[in-house]
This record gives structure tokens, sequence and C-alpha cells, in this order.
């Protein structure tokens, strides 16, 4: 079971194309088979999160909290690491900043 926190590795479909690429995300729930992840990327000029190699990141990264996606748990490959409850707090922060 994965829960709010962690970073996985998984199969992902992109938004402007039908690739399917394996990359890291960060789960924000899982439920009924199916796990919401956010995208991250290795481009630091994208907005989000930053999400660094001191925080177990394999090279500096970004949460990208306007890529939000559903992917079935069969998608997750495995299980990276899970950020700190600081970080945790970050991102939500974030996300309720949006939704309002």
């Amino acid at each position: 079971m994965y829960k709010f926190g962690d970073i996985v590795l998984a199969q992902v479909q992109f938004a402007d194309t039908l690739e399917i690429k394996i990359r890291p995300a960060l789960v924000l729930f899982q439920e009924y088979g199916n796990v919401v992840v956010a995208g991250i990327t290795s481009n630091a000029e994208m907005k989000g999160v930053p999400l660094t190699k001191h925080e177990g990141a394999i090279k500096d990264s970004v949460i990208k909290l306007n890529y939000l996606f559903t992917i079935s748990e069969q998608a997750v490959k495995r299980k990276l690491f899970s950020i700190t409850n600081h970080k945790k707090t970050q991102i939500r922060d974030k996300l309720i900043e949006r939704l309002q």
C-alpha cells in the first residue's frame, strides 16, 4: 500500500503523446486499486515544489503539482523513498492554495 509522501517509480503516460515512460512520481493517495500521483521532473525550469538530492532524489528535481494523474497500482514499479513531514506540509499547502 502506498501513502501520501511516497516517491515511486511508475509507468506514466504523457498528456501530449501516447508514449508511456517510467518516471518518478509523488503519491498523493491510493484507493480502489488506483494511485493518484504528481509527476516529478529533473527540469529545474519547471514550476513546482523542489525535491533535492539531499532529500533522496537521484538528481535535483521538481514535484509538478500541475501534473496530477491516476495510475493503476500495477503501473507502480517500486517505492524509492518517502519525503519528510516538512515537505508533505509544503505540498499540502501548495495544493490547497491552488484549490481556493
